[in-house]
């Protein structure tokens, strides 16, 4: 190894005089992006918590020349040839990734100019690389998701009959099914609005004004005083602010032209209310009213829906009139009335559905054979436990990330069963867990186990891209294309455990770089089977017969120190004290309510929301607070915020 390392050194040196900053730009940052180091050094990547960070993906080159001037940090001046920027993509020193420039290659010698560059430039030529000054994303209007829908009609008509549970299903982007720039259209949701507004409206009508939609008596089917009367009242929550004249007189119009024809005055409502429900004011939530105080409105139905998930109620659109939501002090006043209704723990569940992805548990397919105690009833408990911590950690004002520490649980007495457990005293009480054991926190669920695993064996693969994507906001690069991914089979002469097939992703140069930070953590929870049940052994079925293999549990989380663990009690832990974990709960909660993933502007924000959850003992409530006060629920419609 010395003498190819010197041999580097001096090809490197022989080009020297040629190597100029712009060397970096034309020459290694196009190795380096082959080489598939930003997957892993970026922002959001595996390797987020290194000193090495990729800029965006939209750089300039002047930007991407001081990045390579930045990496002078990473390099040995009185000895090149033994900087890390030389020996980790070569993983000459252990690289968590493996090897992804090849040593000797003609990618290490132009890297090694590189390196040679850096360690013999003047140091005040080096300095490091600023992130491009880039403004805030524009905040886009945003479409009310299915379950906003549910709501709001429940809210505004009395509606319970959830229509939009027959809409087309959502699709999760970024983690969540609220990400605004892939709410699309298509014609067929169109379709589907234009026949739930239908139905909405007669319904709201077929036994008379039964809610109490229109709030005077009309002495005629054309008394235009109660009619408009109506119009501005359910026009306001409809619309989640006043109506514009030339809407009042739109509506007005279709109103009057449906009740002379039917001689109804009811008839006349019902046709303005199915007009309203398919109306793009009615289907969005960004509003802009008539008045100075128009921005309120839209401040109040942003509000809303992050904190309960429908429309405002009077109180909040009241409070949107005076202007107080305009002012920071007055956000977090109002949330904090919000959040001591049922309706914010509704409205967080969402959340949690969606960031936890509880919802595969109910649709994961076990054997049946192998697993008779996974029936729906038991689905729909192991997610009752997790919904369950959730709601006592928020509501009773505890240390969130006692989320993943937890030793104790709210049991149904069969989940106590599967978990080797005493029953509860009730159904679902909370059970202290018994000296000892190795089952704690979010971790040790059976839904989380459940959701990440296969019909038949557990996937370590699967478990270890839950913790990195979903508790450490690390996204993980999809397999470059037509890799090969299927395991070596356990056969009767060779009867592999899963630690040892796994060992084939680290073996293929083309998987080996992710699976190093993806398996290992999966590997130390393969004690909890595919149902989440505690075992001491692996059990293969090879040709209808059973084979019991000893486990090997040891597992990390690659890249981070310290990081060792054999169980979910010794993962919890290592996750409740890491920093990148505290600050993902924050960033998971940043994006689900503002219907967009975060970038590189948003991270001052970010940091101090994170910043704040700390000081508060990482109460939920306190950081949703946090987020009810920030700029960005205002961005867009209001400049110099008052912070009275």
């Amino acid at each position: 190894m010395r003498i190819i390392v010197s041999m580097l050194a001096l090809a490197a040196t022989a080009a020297y005089a040629q190597t100029t900053p712009s060397f970096f730009t034309d020459k290694v940052y196009p190795l380096l992006e082959a080489a598939r180091c930003r997957a892993c050094h970026a922002r959001d990547g595996v390797a987020s918590a290194t000193r090495l960070h990729f800029p965006e993906q939209d750089a300039s080159s002047s930007h991407i020349q001081a990045f390579g001037l930045s990496l002078a940090g990473l390099v040995d001046r009185a000895t090149p040839s033994n900087s890390l920027l030389l020996a980790k993509p070569s993983n000459r020193v252990r690289h968590t990734g493996g090897p992804l420039v090849r040593p000797g290659s003609e990618e290490e010698k132009l890297l090694a100019q590189w390196v040679l560059y850096l360690a013999r430039a003047a140091p005040e030529s080096l300095a490091p690389a600023q992130p491009e000054r880039t403004a805030g994303p524009t905040q886009l209007v945003r479409r009310l998701t299915h379950s906003q829908y549910n709501n709001t009609v429940r809210d505004l008509l009395g509606d319970y009959s959830k229509p939009a549970q027959r809409f087309p299903a959502e699709d999760y982007v970024d983690g969540f099914k609220n990400q605004l720039r892939h709410q699309g259209m298509p014609p067929l949701l169109v379709e589907t609005y234009s026949a739930a507004a239908e139905r909405l409206a007669q319904n709201a009508f077929r036994a008379g004004d039964v809610n109490k939609l229109i709030p005077c008596a009309p002495a005629a089917v054309s008394d235009a005083s109660c009619r408009d009367q109506f119009l501005k009242a359910f026009g306001k929550r409809a619309f989640r602010r006043p109506l514009h004249d030339a809407e009042m007189a739109r509506y007005a119009a279709a109103f009057t032209a449906q009740a002379q024809t039917t001689g109804k005055f009811l008839e006349g409502a019902r046709v303005v209310v199915e007009a309203m429900l398919q109306s793009p004011k009615f289907l969005f939530h960004t509003e802009s009213g008539p008045g100075a105080r128009s921005n309120g409105y839209a401040a109040a139905s942003r509000l809303s829906y992050l904190l309960w998930d429908t429309m405002p109620d009077r109180e909040l659109l009241e409070s949107a009139e005076r202007g107080d939501l305009l002012t920071a002090s007055g956000r977090e006043r109002a949330a904090r009335r919000m959040l001591d209704s049922p309706m914010a723990a509704q409205a967080l569940d969402e959340f949690f559905n969606q960031w936890l992805r509880l919802e595969r548990v109910a649709n994961a397919s076990k054997e049946g054979r192998r697993f008779p105690e996974f029936t729906p009833e038991m689905a729909a408990a192991m997610v009752e436990e997790t919904r369950r911590l959730l709601h006592h950690l928020v509501w009773s004002d505890r240390s969130f990330m006692e989320l993943f520490t937890a030793s104790y649980g709210f049991l149904s007495a069969d989940l106590a069963a599967l978990y080797g457990f005493p029953a509860p005293p009730g159904q679902f009480d909370l059970l202290a867990f018994p000296a000892g054991a190795r089952r704690a926190g979010l971790l040790g669920h059976a839904s989380i186990l459940t959701a990440n695993a296969g019909p038949l064996e557990t996937s370590p693969t699967a478990r270890g891209i839950f913790v990195r994507e979903q508790l450490l906001c690390q996204h993980v690069p999809p397999p470059p294309p037509n890799v090969n991914s299927n395991l070596p089979e356990a056969t009767k002469e060779k009867p592999l455990g899963r630690r040892q097939r796994l060992a084939a992703h680290v073996e293929n140069a083309a998987c080996s770089s992710c699976h190093r930070l993806m398996d290992p953590i999966g590997l130390g929870l393969e004690s909890f089977d595919a149902i989440g049940r505690w075992r001491e052994k692996e059990t293969l079925q090879i040709e209808n017969r059973k084979i019991e293999l000893p486990l090997e549990v040891a597992g990390e989380i690659a890249g981070l120190a310290n990081s060792e663990f054999n169980d979910a009690a010794g993962l919890g832990r290592i996750l409740a004290a890491t920093p990148g974990c505290q600050e993902c709960i924050v960033r998971q909660l940043f994006r689900y309510a503002f219907g967009r993933t975060d970038t590189a502007a948003d991270q001052p924000a970010i940091q101090s929301l994170t910043a704040s959850f700390r000081a508060s003992g990482f109460r939920l409530k306190e950081l949703l607070v946090g987020l009810a006060r920030s700029p960005e629920l205002v961005r867009g419609f209001v400049h110099n915020e008052s912070e009275r």
